[in-house]
């Protein structure tokens, strides 16, 4: 049931077959969904940087958007920072549009129709993924893993926030984790000798001369083209192609599909720097007086390609048994205070600045940032996950006397522009507004949280300067363009 695209309808036909119960809850959640995705988009078209968007119009009665080729697209004062639908039509030059795809698909910008078929997809996975939850359970969860299930809705605040195109509903059902679904990973021996390999390769996954390379059952079928022989059991986290397993156990598949913006492999480079980095973090931790720990690289593994290669990492419920992703906060009824969101943006804050000046810039969103509370519920200290993407600073660390790890390619710039907008875009305008979840709560929380930090550069940059984000739509639209592009967002705290 392999297919490049799909559509509500498609999504339905196929739903008939496989799920013939959820067709009913399905065809339900349409409309919702089509307006989560629509919200997400009309973000993208209002704050970002696109060529065919000559002016922005506030009035009373909402914004309006005159596009190069005359026409205008109007809708809602869009609240950047919102992760509520608060969209469920926009109108370009006086017709209205309720889906998303078909607002793109009417724009008619370059690659459009490609962008398109993925808002198309985003609505349908998100109407699947809806149609499939039970009422949330009133105790803690015992394991980590069940508070990625509870993450429904994907990225806060990008259109293709369930976007899996490459997957048929079957598959979905089978791998997504907000559907709950135990995974088979399969086991693939390699020689040993034609496999890079950094950190310690436990015994449990060799052959003798060989390693066993944890690989996604999608994997196997749709890139590899190979069968592997059964070998864990695993439940998919956030990430669907991160998985937790037994023994406290974190494996990263290699899972060559486009999810969200990026198509996800491991590549050779972060296999390679996966053990330096490790060692590194560690290092690092010890300078932030318990406040942030960071989960350990066990070991990574490649046979020379980023098709095949399994990172593996230790749980971050060793760090405690109240340990969650920023991103699951919004399943709890923690931000609704909005003392505690103020505690938390303070706690947060005070870490990511202070390993900012030290020289290192987290990837601090939602799904790479977790928080430890303790049994009251208050934030004590956090957890950081998936190093692959930090950047980090020769000149800063210098400065601050901290030896430079061996370290090349892209996670070293001293760029200082760069260095911010990796930090400020995922923490301020990813972690801590989506757990938000909308403007006025991002700055009541930002307000309380700043006034006793530190006022270092850094620190002036973000109070007074617009807010970095990266421009996702922008991004999906400019396919020959490499690497992040990225927009500002109206200052909260201005």
């Amino acid at each position: 049931m392999h297919r490049p695209r799909a559509t509500e309808a498609e999504f339905a036909d196929e739903l008939a077959v496989v799920r013939p119960d959820l067709a009913a809850r399905y065809a339900a959640e349409l409309p919702g969904a089509r307006a989560a995705v629509l919200s997400r988009l009309w973000r993208g078209l209002t704050h970002e940087p696109l060529p065919w968007v000559v002016a922005r119009e506030a009035g009373r009665e909402g914004l309006t958007l005159r596009l190069a080729d005359g026409r205008r697209l109007h809708g809602p004062h869009p609240d950047p920072y919102a992760t509520a639908a608060q969209v469920t039509v926009v109108r370009l030059d006086g017709t209205p549009y309720d889906r998303p795809a078909h607002l793109m698909t009417g724009l008619g910008v370059p690659h459009g129709t490609e962008f398109a078929a993925e808002l198309d997809d985003s609505v349908a996975s998100l109407a699947l993924s809806r149609a499939t939850q039970e009422p949330r359970p009133t105790t803690w969860p015992v394991h980590d893993w069940e508070w990625e299930q509870r993450v429904v809705d994907g990225h806060p605040f990008h259109p293709n926030c369930r976007s899996r195109p490459g997957f048929s509903v079957a598959e979905q059902l089978a791998y997504g984790p907000e559907h709950r679904p135990v995974v088979r990973l399969g086991l693939v021996p390699v020689p040993a000798a034609e496999c890079l390999v950094t950190g310690e390769w436990p015994e449990d996954l060799r052959d003798g001369e060989r390693l066993l390379l944890p690989v996604h059952p999608w994997q196997a079928e749709h890139v590899l083209k190979r069968s592997a022989s059964e070998g864990l059991d695993a439940h998919p986290l956030m990430s669907l192609r991160t998985l937790a397993v037994t023994g406290e156990r974190h494996v990263k598949t290699a899972l060559s599909a486009r999810l969200t913006s990026s198509v996800r492999d491991i590549s050779v480079y972060s296999i390679g720097v996966s053990a330096t980095l490790s060692g590194f973090a560690e290092t690092l931790a010890d300078r932030m007086d318990g406040l942030l720990h960071f989960t350990r690289t066990l070991g990574a593994a490649t046979a020379n390609s980023p098709d095949l290669a399994a990172v593996l990492r230790e749980s971050p419920q060793v760090h405690g048994d109240r340990v969650l992703p920023v991103a699951a906060l919004a399943t709890t009824d923690l931000p609704h205070s909005a003392a505690w969101l103020a505690e938390f943006a303070r706690l947060a804050l005070t870490v990511g600045l202070r390993l900012l000046e030290l020289g290192v810039a987290l990837e601090a969103h939602g799904q790479n940032l977790l928080v430890v509370l303790d049994q009251e519920g208050a934030p004590v200290r956090l957890v950081y996950r998936d190093l692959a993407d930090i950047r980090i600073s020769p000149a800063r660390l210098a400065r601050h006397g901290i030896p430079v790890p061996e370290l090349s390619g892209r996670v070293v710039t001293d760029d200082v522009t760069t260095l911010r907008r990796k930090l400020f875009g995922s923490l301020v305008a990813g972690a801590l507004a989506g757990t938000a979840g909308s403007a006025a709560a991002l700055r009541g929380a930002l307000e309380s949280a700043v006034r006793d930090l530190p006022r270092t550069p850094d620190l002036i940059a973000l109070l007074e300067q617009p807010l970095p984000a990266k421009a996702l739509t922008l991004m999906r639209l400019s396919p020959g363009t490499p690497g992040d592009q990225w927009t500002q967002l109206p200052n909260p705290l201005r």
